[in-house]
């Protein structure tokens, strides 16, 4: 179990520090709003403000309170990730075996909701998805920032198709909108169980955090190996419930164009870095579980809500 993989890390990412110990203190559905409204102004379209200084001042502390919580996670998965080899195939075998491997692979979650899950509870489940959707094209783009040309063209042609190849009517985010708008979903954050927003402060942690761009790629690449499963579930949960296809498009979508992005991404960003540079390894490798673990305790939260947690746990 990935539970048991985590108790045998022995390295130690930014143990101890002061921020760290505060992060672990707060209570973490505030931790996680905080963070969540943070991104929130950081990232939206905005204006010059007389007071400035002050902003950047709070964001500053913020910013120390996001690193915090990012290190902690990565202390987690420490002693897995320091299993990943530097040699840029055997690295590639690695990380695609976390389809199998990784935290939260498997969950009967997503065999109840393809199976068995009423409208209800399905409805539920989808609210904290869309609630917890930090947005892939907008990760991708802030994530390529820099990168080696060879890299960069893939997270290209991955943003070009999450933007529906420029047609309005195809791209991803307003897919997820719509499903959201036909089954009358209305995701708020005090609704939201903090998981959720864990997930998503993650991501926008790395993408926006040059020291974790390696991050990023690892943990995007883990999203594109590990979403058709699971997007496939839910889609097939939405069809037994009797929804059509322009509902159902976006998890229908991504159930079989993710195989495609997965396949590029190992082949064209994850191999070519390595090869140039096999310290990077390491950082994509957390990066991936860093992600895969978020998911896996998202999921587990969702099935103790939900009522579906199995004896024992």
């Amino acid at each position: 179990m990935w539970e048991q993989r985590e108790a045998g890390g022995e390295v130690k990412a930014g143990a101890g520090t002061r921020l760290e110990g505060q992060a672990r203190e707060l209570d973490p559905g505030l931790l996680h709003r905080l963070l969540l409204r943070f991104n929130r102004g950081r990232l939206n379209p905005s204006f010059p403000q007389e007071d400035w200084e002050a902003d950047v001042m709070r964001e500053a502390r913020l910013r120390c309170l996001e690193g915090a919580f990012v290190e902690a996670a990565r202390e987690a998965i420490a002693g897995w990730a320091a299993e990943a080899p530097e040699d840029p195939d055997a690295f590639v075998a690695w990380f695609e075996d976390l389809k199998q491997t990784g935290p939260g692979q498997g969950d009967l979650l997503f065999t109840w909701l393809a199976q068995e899950a009423p409208l209800e509870p399905f409805r539920w489940f989808l609210t904290q998805e869309v609630a917890g959707e930090a947005g892939f094209d907008d990760l991708v783009a802030m994530t390529q920032v820099k990168l080696p040309t060879r890299a960069k063209l893939e997270l290209a042609r991955n943003y070009w198709d999450e933007m529906g190849r420029g047609r309005e009517d195809a791209m991803h985010g307003p897919m997820l909108e719509g499903l959201a708008q036909a089954l009358d979903l209305h995701p708020t954050d005090e609704d939201t169980v903090w998981e959720a927003h864990a997930l998503a402060n993650l991501l926008v942690a790395f993408a926006a955090n040059r020291r974790y761009t390696y991050h990023s790629v690892g943990a995007l690449g883990a999203v594109e190996l590990t979403a058709p499963g699971r997007a496939l579930c839910v889609n097939e949960g939405l069809q037994r419930l009797g929804f059509g296809m322009p509902v159902r498009r976006y998890y229908a979508l991504h159930s079989t164009l993710d195989v495609k992005h997965s396949e590029a991404w190992n082949k064209e960003v994850l191999r070519p870095l390595v090869a140039a540079d096999p310290r990077v390894a390491r950082p994509i490798a957390e990066g991936a579980l860093m992600r895969l673990r978020a998911g896996a305790l998202c999921f587990e939260r969702y099935r103790k809500e939900l009522g579906l947690t199995p004896k024992g746990d």
